[in-house]
């Protein structure tokens, strides 16, 4: 069996970057400190500010992906009210019973009167033979779940980082429609432009379609361009001071004319104004204007789609800790490329598998059969914001180092085969940049042998 590091050179990928601690404060196999800094890779770039994609192209990309991608759903087609064929088919596709144990952190395994519990808060018995579609307006940064319960779950394995029962998260603006309720009254099932799933009322407010649909429509707007930005301390609006947004997050932009500059006691003359949804007690929604100092990371319409904007974005989120399913005020490894893409205007399914086998973008497939030499070749003509998918990972592409391709992503495991044949398992359970091809998911597979998609968004 030929190894590994002799079909690279074969193929033409040089090693010489390919050590172990190339820095002393790291086992991350083949990194330097250069490597850890954004204007490295966009120095790469002679064409990193050429715009890869205008507004026009963009829309058009996004209504492609909505027609190619089942996963993907526009709230404005939904129709007005759900048969209850089709309620109990919505609620079955997202929450079922697991074929595999789960266990509380305690190690205790979850039993059938947990689960009924779970089964009982769907609800069921209260689904119409016609049930109203409703909308809302997500108020804060929240997560929906498998079933109407917060309660962490995790398999065999224990890993308290992968809690098994959250599904994604959802930030201040998403719209939303809102399919059911749970018997609980606490939880709501609904349906957002990429997942259907269960989430706190709380973190909602329900308004007309005209007014939920009409929000992320509104112009001019600001886009959050930062991992995080935080609205101003407000101290006669607690839901809307020091609220947080993630980058991605629109919002519309007021003048300040129109609060008659002056908001909560301060002069929004060195702020953004901006239009949030609020939650008034009843649940319903309204919009109330917030501050957002300008020096916070922000950006009027959205970024101009160029390569030089895509590894910036990327480096933002670098070294935040890897949170499954947007778990520890984070997000994982999709989540990550989605609200980089998201800045662009541009939207993608929520899950890897949707990703990387869907058909939106340019993409270039790989089977069991596929020669390494066919993915070695692929991966030569790779540009920066490329995504290269395995199962259950996706990685973005930021240049060439040496002959090597180099990505950054967000991961929770590690491991690699050094230059000795040495096998190392670590952990990076955070936004990283590492070099792909030592890359291993086992001791005899590695990230190259399970590529199956490398797509290009355009």
């Amino acid at each position: 069996m030929i190894k590994l590091h002799s079909l690279l050179l074969l193929f033409g990928f040089a090693l010489t970057s390919y050590q172990p601690q190339a820095f002393a404060d790291t086992d991350v196999i083949g990194i330097q400190p250069q490597h850890l800094h954004a204007e490295y890779w966009q120095l790469k770039q002679e064409d990193a500010q050429t715009v890869l994609l205008n507004e026009l192209q963009i829309k058009s990309l996004n209504q492609r992906s909505f027609k190619q991608q089942e996963e993907l759903q526009n709230l404005s087609e939904l129709p007005a009210r759900l048969s209850a064929d089709a309620l109990k088919a919505a609620i079955n596709q997202i929450s079922t019973v697991p074929s595999s144990d789960r266990f509380f952190a305690d190690g205790t395994k979850l039993s059938s009167a947990d689960y009924q519990r779970y089964l009982d808060n769907l609800n069921v018995a209260a689904i119409k033979p016609q049930n109203a579609i409703r909308f809302a307006l997500v108020t804060e940064r929240t997560n929906m779940r498998r079933f109407p319960s917060a309660e962490k779950t995790y398999n065999q394995a224990m890993d308290l980082d992968i809690d098994r029962f959250i599904e994604t998260g959802l930030f201040p603006g998403d719209a939303l429609a809102i399919l059911h309720e749970s018997k609980d009254g606490q939880w709501y099932l609904a349906r957002a432009y990429h997942y259907l799933a269960w989430l706190p009322k709380s973190s909602v407010a329900l308004g007309s379609k005209e007014e939920v649909l009409g929000y992320g429509q509104q112009a001019p707007f600001v886009v959050v361009t930062g991992a995080k930005v935080f609205t101003n301390y407000n101290p006669q609006e607690p839901q809307l001071s020091e609220k947080q947004l993630d980058m991605g997050v629109r919002m519309p932009l007021l003048d300040n004319q129109s609060v008659k500059h002056y908001l909560y006691g301060q002069n929004p003359y060195a702020s953004y104004v901006v239009k949030l949804p609020y939650r008034e007690e009843s649940g319903q929604l309204s919009f109330k204007p917030a501050l957002i100092s300008r020096n916070q990371d922000l950006h009027q319409g959205y970024l101009p789609f160029n390569k030089a904007n895509i590894i910036q974005q990327g480096f933002k989120f670098l070294g935040e800790r890897y949170g499954w399913g947007h778990d520890y005020n984070a997000r994982d490894c999709t989540g990550f490329v989605s609200e980089i893409y998201r800045t662009f205007g541009i939207l993608m399914p929520r899950n890897s598998g949707e990703q990387g086998n869907g058909a939106f973008g340019q993409n270039i497939r790989f089977d069991a059969d596929s020669p390494v030499q066919d993915k070695l070749n692929a991966l030569k003509e790779l540009q920066v914001g490329d995504l290269i998918y395995i199962p259950g990972h996706v990685v973005m592409y930021l240049g060439e180092e040496q002959g090597q391709p180099y990505v950054i992503h967000d991961v929770h495991g590690m491991s690699y085969v050094d230059e000795q044949g040495n096998y190392y398992q670590g952990g990076l359970n955070g936004v990283s940049v590492t070099p792909l091809l030592p890359l291993h998911l086992s001791k005899s597979t590695s990230y190259l042998d399970r590529i199956y998609t490398i797509k290009s968004v355009r």
